[in-house]
């Protein structure tokens, strides 16, 4: 008895007593459920991978199809840039022009003219608006009735000579070199909206506009978030004024406001993760419904880079109002628009990467050792840098490389051993053109 008792409570210690058969029976079920469980985990995740799979075969058939037949038949050939050039690309939305005849692309008139330049040095975007009234100079150009008449709206450019003279009137007005040409009617925007899903736009006034002859109704609400398919997205970015005279102060300044938040709104769509699904249609429908003298892997390219880009700089072409010729113009004003036509060129940057002396550095001491940034800089002067200045910064562990220009960041890498590469966001900062900030890790690897 003894012996039993001490076997049992032995027995007990160790947890192994005999299983009831109710509990035998639970215990089996719970087994059975985790592996039902994990069944249906795995099943998912192949499912999924999967999908993947199917949709990544689908983004390369269309692709391939994609960039072996973009419409670019019968329209000015591309311009192509050398590596080190900026890159413009000129992008003109095009009204119906002939009401009674829309097939006539001869009457049709730049609804919407925007310039993007992309510097392939600092990867920075401009687009630049320009106002549809803006004056042109154009020689030998008549009216309907046989009279020389030289001062012309831009939007009149495509009738007065098409696609050349549009783009020799940008040149002359920006200072540039337009590279590439896209042209889009409001059939191909209203499709290419579609094709992302629609944009949701916040509506910050009232927009109650009816013409008849361009079947033309626009009808919001101040206050609304919209879901803007193809035809409301149309119906917003065409609006300027109500019929009862009210609307945008600014007219057309105005409407490319709006238009251009428009566009912010479509590239963070297109930044979305469920874009992805939407590819596809995207390409199908820029395919179909734009033409262009850019192929379809840079058309790819570029895109990428747009939708990718976090500094992208919305601008208006500025100039003042004059009235000529009882019409009234907008006389692009040099002064006003500096700032903006200097950004537009890469300002000699090719002969800054071989002279070191075009560059300001600003090198700053983030560790407890006195002395680092001086003799830093004292070393890029014996390189070829002439302007260079020294200062502390916050603590750190890392070494880096703050600039906006790749080339630059790639050459200061080389002459430092630093490849810890940023942007530079420093706005205490941002008229050097780098910043070096020396870390701990410095101490390490110099």
């Amino acid at each position: 008895m003894a012996g039993n008792k001490k076997s049992e409570k032995h027995n007990a210690r160790k947890g192994s007593r005999q299983l009831s058969p109710r509990e035998e029976l639970e215990i089996k079920q719970r087994l059975k459920r985790k592996e039902k469980k994990s069944t249906i985990i795995k099943r998912a995740i192949t499912s999924f991978i999967l999908t993947i799979v199917v949709l990544v075969a689908l983004v390369g058939v269309y692709l391939f199809s994609f960039i072996s037949s973009l419409n670019n038949n019968d329209i000015i050939s591309a311009v192509k840039p050398s590596s080190n050039e900026t890159v413009n690309i000129l992008l003109l939305g095009m009204d119906i022009g002939d009401a009674e005849n829309t097939s006539n692309s001869s009457a049709r008139r730049t609804d919407t003219m925007m310039m993007i330049n992309y510097n392939p040095r600092t990867d920075n975007i401009n687009v630049v608006s320009i106002p549809r009234d803006t004056l042109i100079e154009v020689e030998n150009a008549t009216d309907g009735k046989g009279n020389k008449i030289p001062y012309w709206k831009i939007n009149a450019a495509y009738v007065l000579g098409g696609e050349e003279e549009v783009i020799e009137q940008v040149q002359n007005l920006l200072d540039v070199k337009i590279n590439y040409l896209v042209e889009i009617d409001y059939a191909a925007f209203r499709n290419l909206i579609d094709a992302i899903g629609g944009v949701e736009m916040y509506i910050d006034r009232d927009m109650y506009y009816d013409d008849d002859a361009q079947d033309l109704h626009i009808h919001f609400n101040a206050g609304e978030t919209v879901l803007l398919d193809g035809q409301k997205a149309e119906e917003y970015f065409r609006w300027r004024k109500n019929n009862d005279g009210t609307g945008l102060a600014e007219g057309d300044l105005g409407r490319i406001k709006n238009q251009q938040a428009f566009i912010a709104k479509v590239i963070e769509k297109c930044t979305s993760p469920e874009i992805i699904t939407q590819i596809p249609s995207i390409l199908k429908a820029v395919k179909e419904n734009i033409v262009t003298n850019m192929s379809g892997s840079d058309m790819i390219y570029y895109g990428l880079k747009m939708v990718k880009n976090e500094g992208i700089s919305m601008n208006t072409l500025q100039g003042d109002n004059e009235r000529i010729y009882g019409q009234d113009f907008l006389v692009m004003n040099p002064s006003y628009n500096q700032s903006l036509l200097e950004s537009l060129k890469i300002t000699s940057e090719a002969n800054k990467s071989a002279n070191r002396s075009g560059y300001s550095i600003m090198v700053l001491n983030a560790t407890r050792v006195n002395g680092l940034a001086g003799n830093l800089s004292i070393e890029l002067e014996n390189l070829g840098y002439t302007n260079v200045s020294v200062g502390n910064y916050d603590k750190s562990k890392e070494s880096k490389i703050l600039s906006n220009d790749k080339e630059l960041k790639k050459l200061l890498s080389e002459d430092t051993g630093i490849n810890d590469l940023s942007k530079n966001k420093e706005e205490e900062y941002e008229n050097y053109d780098a910043i070096i900030i020396i870390g701990e890790d410095y101490l390490t690897f110099n």
